[in-house]
């Protein structure tokens, strides 16, 4: 938690709650659990699906599979 409430204190969260905001959460949930439901939709989307410019168009999901096994064949041929 930051101290105060200065959105530039937290920037990488309040980014990401612009980017849920604007580009997935596009109607209004009915209660908590379809809010809980929408938000883990968008998360997925946004890992699994949607290409960021900062990855070269690739999807977090991705990069985070192609360095887990450039990792793995390091360690393989380290060992």
């Amino acid at each position: 938690m930051t101290d105060g409430y200065d959105c530039y204190q937290n920037a990488l969260a309040e980014r990401v709650n612009g980017i849920l905001k604007v580009e997935f959460l596009i109607s209004r949930p009915q209660n908590l659990e379809e809010a809980r439901r929408m938000v883990d939709q968008s998360v997925a989307i946004y890992n699994g699906e949607r290409p960021h410019l900062s990855l070269q168009y690739k999807t977090p999901d991705a990069v985070q599979r192609a360095s887990q096994q450039f990792q793995l064949k390091s360690a393989i041929r380290t060992a």
